[in-house]
């Protein structure tokens, strides 16, 4: 039995954008992640060289604290990244070949006077 009967005749829809994402998401997702990383990495070196006459301690929590943000901002991303690449397959999915049921004979309702509800 064959359960993926395509309908004949249907004409796909030509490839637009959603190709042109997908085939970058991996470079998008990446380049979200490592960014931001890179940020907090180079504050956390940065708060190594501060003179001793500045206040270590609000500057240390400064840091962390631009860390967590960081973090915030890479989860983010990946929710984004995550709901473009839903996005993409549902539209691959709907440019792809039409499929067809199989067949099911509607009853048609009955027309007698009684099964009118009159108003």
């Amino acid at each position: 039995m064959n359960y993926f009967n395509k309908l004949k005749g249907f004409q796909r829809s030509p490839a637009g954008l959603e190709w042109q994402i997908w085939k970058r998401l991996h470079i998008i997702l990446a380049a979200g992640t490592v960014l931001p990383l890179l940020a907090s990495a180079a504050a956390y070196v940065l708060d190594g060289f501060e003179p001793v006459t500045s206040n270590a301690t609000e500057m240390t929590r400064a840091a962390e604290q631009f860390f967590y943000v960081m973090v915030g901002l890479v989860v983010l991303h990946w929710t984004l990244v995550l709901t473009l690449a839903i996005g993409c397959v549902i539209v691959m999915l709907m440019k792809g070949p039409a499929y067809v049921a199989d067949a099911y004979a509607m009853e048609e309702p009955t027309r007698d006077k009684e099964a009118n509800i009159q108003r």
